[in-house]
């Protein structure tokens, strides 16, 4: 009786999560939520899934900023995901391109150059030669419609 039934994994309490030693270790709860505890002792929530047909371990966060109760919803949202037939890391990856191409959007060469200025303009020992650099760039870098 059972044999084919596969084995679950017991459920830890947050008490024994703290208390791992180095590996990867089975949390319960939710099937394929473990915990990565490194060779330094910093510990990880991991969630090995498949997703289409690969077999994915995707990061859940740093324990204890995120805790057992966190890492248990957010495994059980992930796979809520991926039953919708979203893939939880590509469209991470998705967001991110989309984030940061819209910071870069944001900012002109103008606006980058000053942030830079104000950085490299103390390096630079005399007020002479500040206004002698920032003046060749303007003169040979910035668009002509777009000077100060």
């Amino acid at each position: 009786m059972g044999a084919d039934v596969p084995k679950r994994a017991k459920e830890l309490s947050a008490i024994e999560v703290r208390r791992l030693g180095r590996g990867v270790h089975n949390v319960g709860s939710v099937a394929g939520l473990l915990m990565q505890v490194s060779e330094n002792g910093a510990q990880s929530w991991l969630l090995r899934v498949r997703v289409g047909d690969k077999r994915r371990e995707i990061g859940l966060g740093p324990f204890p900023e995120v805790s057992l109760a966190k890492a248990r919803e957010r495994a059980a949202e992930t796979k809520t995901e991926i039953r919708k037939g979203i893939d939880p890391v590509e469209s991470r990856k998705a967001a991110r391109s989309a984030l940061i191409a819209s910071q870069r959007q944001g900012l002109t060469f103008i606006e980058v150059f000053e942030k830079y200025a104000a950085k490299k303009l103390p390096e630079l020992r005399t007020e002479r030669y500040r206004e002698q650099w920032r003046a060749t760039v303007e003169k040979y870098a910035f668009p002509d419609d777009l000077l100060p």
